[in-house]
């Protein structure tokens, strides 16, 4: 994308220290979500909110193996986004291109007839898509609505821009814990599956009147504790339970 930026003036200068606390803002909110949705959420409500000049906020996302997703700050930008009323539109086009796609006034638009029609009985006059590129399997855009034509100027199409590739970045960290949670779940299955360690698991639950879950997070912070294998933790516990079940091994809490 090149954009030709003008000497800063005082209130630019303003403009960048807000992109900067935009960006903290948005760092801060997705940094604390562990769900993709929610931080799609979480982007569209900063981005608004944030962003002088915008009327509403969209995201279109496109998963591999899945349906197009949309997360809207209004009905009307999710009417906007949804790519089942068609492929074309400035979000698509966004993220086909893997560039910014500004349209200053819709009057004047010619892209995108059918779209173009729905956004302009909604009010629509000026518009910004920046392309998210999440990881090999996910991309998407950032949608920018507003109802006055020129209110998206050259600054906040950069800013636009900054936040979608900071937007990127933290979305596929978001998709890595929601990986990594996955896999730790699926671990503890199996743990709970086997019998060494379902024993073990049994005489904690039984001694401290927790659950399974919990007793499994007893046995992870003894087996750290002691710089050994968990599994070995469990054979210790459950053999000193098998001898001397009224005084079990005693365990880091």
């Amino acid at each position: 994308m090149s954009l030709e930026i003008r000497a800063a003036h005082p209130t630019e200068t303003l403009g960048v220290l807000e992109t900067a606390a935009l960006l903290r803002e948005l760092t801060a909110g997705l940094i604390a979500s562990s769900d993709f949705d929610d931080a799609l959420e979480r982007l569209v409500r900063t981005s608004q909110r944030a962003i002088p000049g915008v009327t509403w906020c969209g995201v279109t996302v496109l998963r591999a193996g899945a349906p197009a997703a949309v997360v809207a700050s209004a009905p009307a930008a999710g009417a906007l986004d949804d790519t089942r009323h068609g492929p074309d539109g400035p979000a698509m086009t966004a993220i086909r291109a893997r560039d910014l796609v500004h349209v200053s006034d819709l009057r004047t638009e010619s892209r995108w007839p059918a779209w173009t029609r729905r956004a302009r009985r909604l009010g629509v006059r000026e518009v910004i898509s920046a392309p998210v590129d999440v990881d090999d399997h996910v991309l998407g855009a950032i949608n920018l609505y507003s109802r006055e034509p020129g209110g998206l100027t050259e600054h906040r199409q950069v800013t636009a821009m900054l936040l979608a590739e900071h937007a990127g970045l933290l979305l596929a960290s978001v998709r890595d814990r929601v990986r990594q949670h996955a896999l730790v779940g699926e671990l503890d299955r199996h743990l709970l599956d086997g019998e060494l360690v379902g024993q073990a698991i049994a005489v904690i639950m039984t001694e401290r009147g927790c659950s399974a879950p919990e007793a499994l997070q007893v046995l992870r912070r003894t087996s750290a504790a002691l710089s050994i294998p968990l599994r070995e933790v469990a054979d210790r516990l459950a053999r000193s339970a098998a001898r001397r079940p009224a005084r079990p091994a005693r365990l880091a809490g």
